[in-house]
């Protein structure tokens, strides 16, 4: 097992070991053995010291993994009881992505490509059924990501974001679509969380100009025009995010193995962990 700090298949030299945090880490370790293990939600962990001797970790940096997977919705610390699998909110399905890795780049690419089917018909069919308001919401939503761009507000920009996004899938008419949206990307702000620590992995201006290229689509009931041009976005947003996490696992000088836990959440969904910003560009 890796010690912390270092990447799994990396050289020994001091200049080839790549800094990642411990905490980072060993949450990364800890995740991949609730899924070796096969724990379902509301199963019960080792001790936080139990653990660490799992992980081959410290007391202490285990400590601050269970609080970092606590935070982002994937365990449950019950005090006098215990450490547990997170229960899930919505039964089966997701049930089958507990095991999702956020710092996976296999994963993440899942999620991503399945963000872009699910999205991509979301935009078509509010194109197709958006009302007057609705078109309206999704417009102003857009224009408010541009400004909180603009000012390089990050805070601002996840609550514009978040809006927009949720307004399309509104107009979609179809809860499940909406929903399915909602879903994926409290999954992204995980990875949001443990590799990037709150920073946007893009550029916020990029993105918001094109939440307002698929507004006016939509606004004009062109379906094939927003639907390609969410398939765009997306495609922005993914590779913005595999460049951030190339610089970030394979471009940071060696710095050693600890680091100051994420910074508090700046995201307003509904639903969302505490420590779950959604901040990614997209």
């Amino acid at each position: 097992m890796a010690e912390p700090g270092q990447v799994p298949g990396e050289g020994d030299g001091e200049a080839s070991r790549p800094y990642r945090p411990g905490y980072e880490l060993v949450a990364e370790q800890l995740l991949n053995y609730i899924a070796e293990q096969n724990l379902r939600s509301g199963d019960r962990l080792p001790t936080e010291q139990g653990l660490a001797q799992i992980l081959g970790a410290s007391r202490n940096v285990t400590r601050e993994a269970v609080k970092v997977l606590a935070a982002i919705g994937r365990l449950s610390v019950r005090r006098g009881a215990g450490i547990f699998v997170a229960d899930s909110a919505g039964g089966l399905v997701d049930d089958q992505l507990s095991h999702f890795r956020p710092t996976s780049m296999e994963d993440v690419l899942m999620l991503l490509d399945y963000r872009t089917v699910i999205e991509s018909e979301t935009a078509r069919r509010a194109a197709s059924l958006a009302t007057p308001i609705e078109v309206r919401t999704i417009r102003e939503s857009a224009e408010t990501s541009l400004v909180a761009a603009g000012k390089d507000d990050g805070y601002a920009f996840a609550k514009a974001d978040a809006a927009f996004h949720d307004a399309v899938g509104a107009a979609s008419h179809n809860v499940f679509l909406r929903s399915s949206v909602a879903g994926v990307r409290r999954l992204a702000s995980q990875s949001d969380v443990l590799l990037f620590h709150g920073d946007a992995p893009g550029s916020l201006e990029v993105a918001a100009r094109q939440h307002l290229a698929i507004a006016e689509a939509v606004a004009a009931g062109e379906t094939d025009r927003a639907s390609e041009l969410m398939v765009e976005h997306i495609a922005t947003t993914q590779s913005q995010f595999e460049r951030k996490i190339r610089d970030r696992l394979f471009s940071l000088d060696d710095r050693g193995a600890s680091g100051p836990p994420p910074r508090p959440s700046r995201n307003t969904d509904a639903g969302d962990p505490p420590l779950s910003p959604e901040t990614t560009a997209s």
